[in-house]
């Protein structure tokens, strides 16, 4: 009888463990975290809930969400890009300065701009894969490599403008236009690029054997090797994705103003390190997902949006709010399993 009793008392118990342990804090954390912020922002200034500032949200989320993505990849995998905010200044000037050398020998101004949008997914590729190289067979760690790779980049940059900025020619300005003040379905198309990049990073994050590779290397790179997990050949694709994404966001990002300066993506990668990692992602690697880092990346253009709109504090202040919560959700990721 006391062992038909405690053969009988043991499910219920691993059932209402199963049960307490559906919801996970860092899985839904950032989305209580988002809901709260959007009716804290509907308080504070009914114009924060309208449609149009809903659409400018995330139109100005999309650039930093798409590099999230790529960066997301990275940091679970256990690296770290420092550099990706230098490297799109880098691609912006590079691709307006081919685009303009393109013009006279091209009669079609569409087809420039094609093939400039081809050639900034094709530099962001190659210095990914660059940085990936550099680190696992130059054996250099990704804190050292991305953090040189930042002062080339924009002092490259810096370079080519000759101090100042590189302008998109007039008539190339107007046909590239539409790449960011289109719309379809009265949606932005940075938007819809953003939504489709997610859906793409989600897939092959958790639906490919290349997810599954790149969050065992980030649990246990060691563990990985001996499961015949083709481990250097992994982490320079994963750069070389991250590489392609801030290609992806900078071709959105250039039509915006139309020129390139020093000053063109400074902090970004302090804004998608902070997306990743208040989605949700162990920056110890091994475990993240895009559907974090998306919404991670939708929570601190609120919060800067709620900002600007209310005026509580400076918004010279933004990325001092964005240090904060980097630091916050560190902490409280010191007792995450």
């Amino acid at each position: 009888m006391p062992e038909a009793r405690n053969g009988g008392a043991a499910p219920a118990k691993g059932a209402g463990r199963s049960a307490a342990g559906r919801f996970d804090p860092h899985r839904f954390g950032p989305v209580i975290g988002l809901i709260l912020l959007l009716v804290v922002g509907t308080a504070l200034n009914p114009d924060f809930a309208t449609w149009d500032n809903l659409m400018n949200v995330l139109t100005r989320t999309a650039f930093i969400g798409i590099i999230s993505i790529g960066m997301c990849f990275v940091i679970i995998s256990g690296g770290i890009d420092l550099s990706v905010g230098s490297m799109a200044a880098l691609i912006a000037g590079a691709m307006i300065l081919a685009m303009n050398a393109l013009q006279p020998l091209l009669a079609s101004p569409v087809a420039v701009v094609g093939l400039g949008m081809l050639f900034a997914l094709l530099l962001g590729g190659g210095f990914g894969l660059a940085h990936g190289l550099l680190i696992t067979r130059g054996r250099i760690e990704p804190f050292i490599v991305t953090l040189g790779t930042l002062g080339i980049f924009r002092a490259v940059l810096t370079w080519l403008a000759d101090g100042g900025a590189i302008t998109l020619d007039g008539d190339l300005s107007d046909a590239y236009g539409p790449v960011y003040y289109g719309s379809l379905l009265g949606v932005p198309v940075p938007v819809w690029i953003f939504l489709l990049v997610a859906l793409a990073g989600a897939l092959l994050l958790n639906r490919t054997a290349f997810g599954r590779y790149v969050q065992a290397i980030g649990s246990n790179e060691q563990v990985a090797r001996f499961a015949a997990v083709e481990v250097d050949r992994v982490k320079v694709l994963t750069y070389g994705l991250l590489g392609v994404c801030v290609g992806i966001a900078t071709l959105l990002y250039v039509p915006r103003l139309g020129s390139a300066s020093p000053t063109t993506g400074i902090l970004w990668e302090l804004e998608a390190i902070a997306a990743v990692i208040v989605g949700g992602t162990s920056f110890k690697g091994g475990e993240g997902r895009v559907a974090g880092t998306v919404v991670g990346a939708v929570l601190l253009s609120v919060i800067s949006n709620i900002l600007n709109l209310t005026s509580i504090i400076s918004v010279y202040l933004n990325a001092a709010v964005q240090g904060c919560v980097i630091i916050a959700v560190a902490f409280l990721q010191r007792r995450r399993p």
